[in-house]
This record gives structure tokens, sequence and C-alpha cells, in this order.
């Protein structure tokens, strides 16, 4: 019976995140189409390189505190530890208030020369003068966020995401609208301070704004900073690799180019990802709870790998094939450059799925330094391939890049994880990877042949075969399906008796 809760434990709250994302990305859809429509390519390019240089300086200072905040605040939770739990709190609260302040005042030191890297001239310092307030306001977000993760708030986190999107939409649109490319730098102050309110109403609900005013309290906050360096370093090889990347296609290319990399960028691996967003919300509080149990916590890994590859795999069938229609519906004719980019990076969300599961594992188990190391792999070896790609290719070059990185970074992340901490693949995994992959690359082989009939004929084929084999392995493992069917039946019984 515990078998079965876990699957349906992660099912359920993997399908209410997923439920929740996919309404953030028809939302996100919609804006970035209206968003597109109006600013083209350079003005998507131009957020772009703000957003890309922002995070950049989030990741470098905030010290990986809504990381290692998460894993203690769970720690407390799952002991029922109600005063370690409010003082806990209020380290999270005073730290995050300190480095988004340094953050924000590093932003205005660093402005003339972040302009200068990201856009070969400083004719964007006063810009990211303006932009700094939003590191401080990530930084205090991002540590109420890592509040509601650690006390399992799952529901306030999804209603949150919501109000989140629908927010951006609202105020973004029109300013784009009426004030063009002046817009963009008050239209992301304002996303910012939308998700902070967001975040602060319900965290507060909780626990209210308390701060220590001691230094001697705050002291306490070093071993949780320590955790957190290697996180910083993580982020800042993370941001940087982003970073580098868009300013290299900015400097070698254009800053259309740019726009083109980042919608491919955001369709597949941002709006995709967002399925592997709800996986995070609710796995990695639970990993964190059971990385004392050995069984417990291998358990745990490879079920998040199995109805991670079984609900996202059907999904990615079908998103190849449609890519040709979905681009331009989505954004504009102007963006089909990207398309084949767009078909190759969809053979990467197939390596995401099996390795971030497997990712979590140094965090769960506060091993920073692995964490850091396998961070560094990848993200050193991305923009080495990129660039040695983008450079032969173009942007199709670009997505063969992220490809073969995720290929590299699940061969590296999955055979340190057996030697660094006995993780062992179970048999069903190695199964769903050997039933689901060959059929993503079928289908990616079909987008590379003309064949109308042919395409659609196999293609959809192929989803349905990668469905029904999902759906069929799911209902062998999990009650859902069951309870559903009972309650369709009781409903529709109390309906026949009124």
């Amino acid at each position: 019976m515990k078998k079965t809760d876990s699957y349906n434990h992660i099912l359920r709250y993997t399908g209410l995140f997923g439920g929740v994302q996919g309404l953030n990305i028809l939302v996100g859809i919609v804006r970035n189409k209206l968003v597109a429509m109006i600013l083209g390519p350079d003005g998507m390019g131009l957020i772009s390189l703000f957003n890309s240089t922002l995070k950049l300086m989030s990741d470098s200072t905030n010290f990986g505190i809504s990381i290692s905040a998460v894993k203690s605040i769970s720690e407390h939770y799952d002991k029922n530890d109600e005063a370690e739990l409010a003082k806990t709190v209020k380290l999270v609260r005073s730290w995050s208030l300190l480095v988004g302040l340094l953050g924000m005042f590093l932003c205005i030191l660093l402005s003339s020369l972040l302009s200068k890297f990201t856009f070969s001239w400083d004719g964007h310092t006063l810009h990211f003068i303006f932009l700094s307030p939003i590191v401080a306001l990530m930084a205090i977000s991002n540590g109420e966020l890592a509040i509601l993760k650690g006390l399992r708030q799952l529901k306030k986190l999804a209603v949150i995401s919501i109000y989140n999107v629908l927010g951006a939409l609202l105020t973004s649109v029109p300013l784009y609208y009426f004030f063009r490319e002046q817009a963009i730098v008050p239209s992301l102050v304002i996303m910012a301070i939308i998700q902070l309110v967001l975040n602060i109403a319900f965290s507060y609900h909780i626990y209210p704004l308390r701060l220590m005013n001691r230094w001697r309290p705050m002291s306490k906050g070093f071993g949780m900073l320590r955790l957190g360096i290697a996180f910083v370093l993580a982020g800042i090889l993370g941001s940087g690799a982003d970073f580098l990347i868009r300013s290299y296609l900015n400097n070698v290319a254009s800053i259309e180019t740019v726009g083109l990399f980042n919608a491919g960028y955001m369709m597949t691996m941002t709006y995709v990802g967002m399925v592997f967003a709800a996986m995070e919300t609710d796995y990695f509080p639970r990993l964190s709870s059971a990385n004392k149990y050995d069984f417990t916590f291998n358990q745990t890994v490879n079920r998040q790998i199995e109805v991670m590859l079984l609900l996202v795999s059907p999904l990615l069938v079908l998103f190849t094939l449609f890519l040709p229609i979905l681009l331009p519906l989505l954004y504009t004719g102007r963006f089909m450059p990207a398309l084949g980019m767009m078909q190759v990076i969809m053979l990467a969300m197939y390596f995401r799925a099996v390795y971030l599961p497997v990712q979590y594992i140094p965090l769960a188990k506060g091993d920073s330094i692995s964490y850091l190391f396998l961070e560094a792999v990848y993200d050193i070896v991305l923009v080495l391939l990129v660039i040695f790609n983008f450079d032969r290719l173009g942007l199709i070059g670009a997505g063969w890049a992220i490809t073969i990185a995720g290929l590299i970074d699940t061969l590296v992340v999955f055979v340190y994880a057996r030697w660094k901490y006995n993780y062992k693949v179970s048999s069903n995994v190695m199964l769903y990877i050997g039933i689901q992959f060959p059929l993503g690359l079928l289908t990616f082989l079909l987008t590379q042949q003309d064949n109308s009939l042919l395409y659609w004929g196999v293609g959809l084929f192929l989803a349905f075969v990668s469905g029904a084999t999902s759906m069929r392995i799911l209902r062998t493992k999990t009650n859902l399906w069951n309870s559903l069917s009972a309650k369709i039946l009781k409903r529709f019984g109390r309906n026949d008796k009124n």
C-alpha cells in the first residue's frame, strides 16, 4: 500500500502543479505573443539580455539562501519544532533583506561595466541603475518562496504562480503597446514588485513579519550561508553561462539573433520546463526529509524519474510535431528561423526529465561542493559547445549544443551519484527510457522530411503509442484512476436519484 500511496503522492502533486503550470504557460503564451508582435525580435532580445544580466547579479549575491532555507525549514517542519521554525523564518527574512541590498548596490556600482560587457558600449548604464532594485526584490521574494516551500504550502504556491503570470500580462502588455521599448525597464520593475507583493501576502499570513534586531542571533545564519556559498558559485556559473551565450550571440551576430534564440529557448526549455518546476516544488522538500534513509531516499528519486518521464514523454512528442504551427502562432512568422533549433532541443528535454531528480541529491544531502562540481561541468560544456556549434551551424548548432550538453550532463550526474551516494537506477527507469526515448527520436527524424502525410500519420501514431504506454503504466502503479472513476460514478449515481 505504501508503494501505491507514494506514486499517488507524486502524481497528485505533479498533476496539481502541472495543471497550474499549464495555465501559466497559456497566459505566458498570450503575453509573449502580444509582446513579440509589439516589440519584434529586437525588443525580445533586449528583454532577454536585461533579464540574464539581472539573474547573474542575483545569483552572484544571494548566497544560495533560497536553496539552503528550504532544506533547513523542511527539516524543522518534519520534526514539528515550532520554536526552531519561527527562528529560522526570521533568520531567512533577515538575511534575504541583507543580501538583497548588497546585490542592489553592487548592480549600481557595476552598471557601466555590465552595460559594456553585455552591449559592447555603455549606453545602457542608466538602465541598469534603474533595474538594480529588481535584484533586492528578487532576493526578498525568493526568501519568502523558500519559506512557503519548506512549510509545504503547495496550494498557496500554486495560487501565487497563477496571480503572478496574470499580473505580468495585465501590466506589461499595455505598457509595451503605448511606450514600446521605452517600457521595458519599468515593466521589469513592476513585475518584480508584483511577485514580491504576492509572496509576502501569503507568507506573512502564516508567519507575520519579524526580523532579527541583533547581530548575535543573525550570526546563526552563517551555517546556512556556508552551505549556500557553493550554491552562489553554481548560480554564478549558471547565470554566467546564460549571460555569456547571449552576449556572444549579440556580439558575433545581432540582437535579433538573441531574440530568436531566446524565443526558441523560452518555448522549449522554459515552457516545457515548467512541468519540471512542478516537480521541484514538492519533490525537493520531500527528498530532503528522507536524506538519512538510504532505501527510502533511493526509492524516492527513482519513482520521481519514472513519473516525470511517463508524464512528459507524450507531451514532448506532440509538442515536437506541432512546433511548425505553434511557433508562428505563439510568436510571429519572423521567429521561424528558430524552428530547427527548437526541434533539436526537444531531445534534450528527455535527458532533463531523467537527470533532474538525480541532480537534487547533492542539494538534499547538503553536499554543496558536489552540487557546484556538477553545475560547473554542465555550464562549461554548454558554453563551449554553443560557441563551437553556432560558429558552424548557426541557431541549429546552438540547439545541438544544448542537446549534447544534456546528454553529457546525464551521464556525468548518474555516474557521480552512483559513486558518491550509492544511488542505483531502478530497472523500471531503464525500461521506460528504452520505450519513450526511441519514440522521441523517431519523432525528431520525422521533422527532417517534407512528406506531410508521412509526417502527420506516423507522428500522431507515435504520440498515441507514447501516451497509451504512459497511461497504462501509471494506472498499474496508482489507484488514482480507480478513485477518479469512483467519484464520477458516485456523482452520476447521486444525480440519477435526484
